[in-house]
């Protein structure tokens, strides 16, 4: 009797049916004639409410994101402008977004256009949610409505948003929304994922501007609108008029951050850590993303762990020093297999190991080595690099005091001694500015810093010859040189060509290279960036 399986009750089954013994085909003829019934419950996340405190844990790195969202969703049933989320793959986005409305306990669905492969798979999905339809072969998988047209997804939805939102209210009038499982507040939420690659179903534009113009065409108050994408708000300009989206910015994560992330679960955390020393910074160089780097030291650790017999031990210098040597030669191996990485020339190769074995300590040659930049760039691409870094980190209006002949340093002295008022506003602008990311410029912005740079740099740099090459052709090989080399940054993806910005009518662009990346270029360059980076 012990062996044999019992019968398999369905989520709503009640208990007069579960003490009723029923025989294998019964049970089939009841998954299929009665699937489970979707209720208004099912809105919500689900599962157990996640506290403030344990959401903030969760998402290291994420905590001033994660107030922002939350003072911009504000309290229960309050209205809201549409929001834009932006950030690089993998930084948390989605994640951060859906763990919040656990936390809140409100209603939302959720849309992705990576599963939502074209505008009318979209427009179904919403409206299958919003009707509380499951597709089963009951139904034949067919969706609840037949939605093609933008404008008939606008009136479907009008009607069903307008059917959810009274159950909601319903609902609170019955019992306390604030029980497990029932949602918190009559507002309804829309989220949709991966918004960049609409463009790749609709090349005219009109599916996007058809998005951004939703919120005004509903003019329902009690409908939330969120957008998610890996490209910034310029990309998606339009000639179309619409309520402009609140950005919010998710940079990427540091190594510091990264290594945060990777630590938590570990159930030997000491050995963990010192594994991390090993391989974060080499492939951080290579990628950042979260989900890549966890698939790529998942089976190094395992290598890495290869010589212990008892994994709970904690390691000491000298275990640590013999873990090293058993996986030194498996992390290039491993960075060449899942990664693409520039290959170096034979005689590079050589230099680089007789630097190597003439090394005092490893310490100072893993520091050196990291202090390098790993690709070819040309001393004019390098200049343009971080003409673009200068013009996406420091205010426009503060191009005439950081770039005059001094290099911004009588601009230091001239500063008064600031009030406790004014270091507070700035601090509050630096948030601002750090939830909407690098600024984006034009073109003649970026000529400029990158004119005054090259000037400039005559009573920096030691090396005379190089900037002797970015002067020889005269000004017009200059120039053609460096439009030729903005189009192969934006090719490396080292900067971002945006759309065209309706007031100004030319094209803006940002630069998407971090802090350690532009300070490594201009120390090939001998430049001193810090001397022009506006620091707030």
């Amino acid at each position: 009797m012990g062996n044999e399986e019992s019968p398999q009750i369905t989520r709503r089954a009640t208990r007069l049916s579960s003490s009723t013994p029923v025989t294998s085909n019964e049970v089939e003829t009841e998954k299929i004639t009665k699937p489970y019934k979707l209720t208004v419950n099912d809105f919500v996340f689900g599962g157990e409410k996640l506290c403030f405190d344990d959401l903030l844990s969760s998402f290291p790195a994420r905590g001033n994101q994660i107030r922002e969202l939350l003072r911009l969703l504000g309290p229960v049933n309050s209205p809201m402008l549409p929001l834009f989320v932006y950030g690089d793959p993998s930084t948390g986005k989605t994640s951060t977004i859906l763990q919040i409305f656990r936390h809140l306990n409100r209603p939302f669905v959720y849309a992705s256009c990576l599963t939502c492969y074209s505008l009318q798979i979209l427009f179904e999905s919403v409206l299958d949610q919003l009707l509380l339809h499951k597709k089963n072969a009951a139904n034949g998988y067919s969706s609840a409505k037949r939605c093609v047209k933008p404008s008939d997804f606008v009136n479907f939805l009008r009607g069903d948003l307008t059917s959810v939102i009274e159950k909601l209210k319903s609902l609170k009038k019955v019992g306390s929304s604030k029980s497990a499982g029932k949602p918190n507040g009559n507002m309804l939420y829309l989220i949709f994922d991966n918004l960049e690659l609409i463009r790749e179903w609709d090349k005219s534009s009109t599916a996007l501007s058809f998005m951004f113009n939703l919120y005004d065409v509903l003019k329902m108050h009690e409908v939330g609108l969120i957008f998610i994408s890996n490209t910034s708000p310029d990309t998606y300009y339009s000639n179309m008029g619409y309520t402009e989206h609140v950005p919010v910015y998710f940079p990427e994560y540091t190594e510091d951050d990264l290594r945060q992330i990777l630590m938590r679960n570990q159930p030997n955390r000491k050995l963990y850590s010192s594994f991390l020393d090993v391989v974060l910074r080499p492939f951080c160089r290579t990628t950042r993303r979260v989900d890549e780097l966890s698939t790529a030291f998942s089976p190094l650790f395992r290598k890495y762990c290869e010589p212990l017999s008892d994994l709970a031990s904690v390691p000491n210098e000298e275990m640590k020093r013999r873990l090293f040597s058993h996986f030194r030669p498996h992390i290039a191996p491993s960075l060449n297999e899942i990664f693409w990485v520039p290959s170096k020339s034979s005689t590079e190769a050589e230099t680089n190991k007789d630097t190597t074995r003439k090394g005092s300590t490893r310490k100072s040659e893993v520091g050196d080595h990291f202090a390098q930049i790993d690709f070819h760039m040309s001393t004019s691409a390098k200049y343009l690099l971080i003409s673009a870094f200068l013009a996406s980190r420091n205010p426009a209006t503060l191009d005439a005091s950081l770039f005059d002949s001094t290099g911004g340093s009588d601009s230091r002295k001239r500063k008064r001694k600031a009030s406790e008022k004014s270091i507070e506003q700035k601090e509050v602008a630096e948030q601002e500015l750090l939830m909407k990311g690098p600024g984006t410029f034009p073109l003649e912005r970026l000529l400029a810093i990158f004119q005054c740079i090259t000037s400039a740099a005559d009573s920096f740099d030691e090396d005379e010859h190089e900037n002797d090459d970015l002067r020889a052709g005269g000004d017009g090989g200059l120039m053609s040189d460096v439009l030729l080399q903005l189009s192969s940054l934006c090719n490396a993806n080292f900067i971002i060509k945006g759309g065209s910005c309706p007031l100004e009518g030319s094209t803006r662009y940002r630069s998407t290279v971090s802090e350690d990346l532009a300070l490594k270029v201009a120390r090939s360059l001998k430049f001193p960036l810090p001397n022009y980076l506006y620091r707030r």
